[in-house]
């Protein structure tokens, strides 16, 4: 072949070779483009069935998780706070030098020192929550809460029996007007009804358990104070639900912010001994109280013991406010006696309750367990699948997709017919 030929031969194959390489080019960017399409579509699919099956079952583990937080929390304050009673009767209804001991503000200015003291301790150990917190809020609760438990206090001597276990058994009541007044709370009509039911069962179970007390006078000054009492609740109720919104206003970025239990622990402690110092100076019982545990070492365990038993269960307390509400809590340390009796019944046959008893009993459990179904008949569904863009998917899939084999086709199928053409 003379070089002329050759040259002409050359060049006829290098155009062959660019226009191959100009028809494969955009055919496999199309194929890409096509591909890519096909890809976004898919990631807009709805879920597949297994993906619902599994919203389904991470909903439930995290309901049965909670409800496990619950048992926990409600077995804590039951054990810890029956340990608490015969602490406190260890206290107040034994006698120390032929008398018994009578300075309440004393006591309880020792336990809530104590719980301050094992809040911080706590905090060192385990650290805060790490988001601004509200503490002249949870500060004024905890006053609420002193002021409150002075003053029920002080009005059992001036009060008669049946009036002093109404205003133990309508804790909740308050609670449900504190958290609509300050708290901005709203309540359903399950959980009124609940209050109501669970507040007579309470009140006829504790007025059936001694009919033979006898039923006394009421003064002005304790009906005073037990509504004082009750209003105290009322205002502890709506500020602790007031200081989770404003937790939360607080910190906006941070989702589901909340103090930790050793913080709110700790401010509402804090708050609670100033108030009961300020009551214990008031009246001198800081002097008559010190001087009769240094006078009788027996005395000043008991009230060591006391304050001990008390920090134990109010790390139970406060995680339970922190975990739920402070509805949840009233409820369980309302109906805690009845609980406790009814274990006693069962464990020990000669414990006997009358037919009034029985039927507040009855009361109590059948709500609170109405209560529990409601909340497990509550829980969110997954969303079903969605159909609508069933048929369009299949219209998509009908189209073929051009692929690498059919655009090399194309391409060698042009370039054939351009050589056919060709001189």
């Amino acid at each position: 072949m003379d070089d002329g030929l050759r040259n002409a031969w050359c060049r006829h194959h290098t155009e062959d070779d660019d226009l191959t390489e100009r028809l494969t080019k955009p055919t496999m960017r199309m194929g890409r483009c096509v591909d890519l399409a096909c890809a976004s579509r898919a990631a807009r699919r709805p879920p597949s069935q297994s993906s619902h099956a599994y919203a389904s079952v991470s909903s439930s583990s995290s309901s049965l998780a909670k409800s496990a937080r619950c048992a926990f929390a409600v077995v804590g304050i039951f054990a810890a706070f029956s340990y608490f009673a015969i602490a406190q009767e260890d206290v107040y209804k034994k006698t120390y030098g032929g008398a018994r001991f009578a300075a309440t503000f004393f006591v309880l200015t020792v336990e809530r020192g104590v719980n301050v003291v094992f809040s911080l301790c706590g905090i060192a150990t385990f650290g805060g929550s790490g988001v601004r917190t509200p503490k002249g809020e949870i500060f004024k609760s905890g006053a609420s809460q002193m002021l409150a438990m002075a003053a029920s206090n002080e009005a059992l001597r001036y009060v008669s029996y049946p009036t002093q276990v109404l205003g133990k058994s309508c804790k909740m009541v308050p609670v449900i007007v504190g958290g609509l007044v300050l708290g901005g709370r709203t309540f359903t009509m399950a959980q009124y009804a609940q209050v109501a039911f669970v507040t007579l069962g309470v009140a006829l179970f504790n007025l059936a358990a001694d009919s033979t007390k006898s039923a006394g006078s009421d003064s002005a000054y304790g009906l005073l104070l037990i509504g004082l009492s009750l209003v105290m609740d009322a205002v502890t109720g709506g500020l602790q639900d007031r200081v989770k919104k404003t937790t939360k206003a607080l910190n906006p970025r941070t989702p589901n912010a909340k103090p930790s239990v050793y913080e709110s622990m700790l401010y509402t402690n804090l708050s609670g001994t100033v108030v009961a110092l300020v009551l214990a100076l008031w009246t001198n019982q800081l002097t008559t109280g010190l001087s009769a545990c240094v006078k009788h070492p027996a005395l000043a365990r008991a009230v060591l013991v006391y304050a001990l038993a008390s920090a134990v269960g109010q790390n139970f307390i406060y995680y339970t406010i922190t975990s739920f509400d402070v509805l949840v809590l009233t409820t369980v340390t309302t109906t805690r006696k009845i609980f406790s009796t009814v274990y006693s019944v069962f464990r020990d046959p000669s414990n006997k309750l009358n037919p009034t008893q029985w039927f507040g009993c009855a009361l109590v459990f059948v709500f609170l367990a109405y209560d529990a179904a409601m909340s497990v008949l509550a829980r969110p569904k997954p969303p079903a699948p969605a159909t609508s863009a069933r048929p369009a998917r299949r219209a998509a899939k009908s189209i073929p997709n051009p692929t690498p084999a059919t655009a090399d086709a194309d391409a060698t199928a042009a370039v054939s017919a351009h050589r056919a053409r060709a001189p």
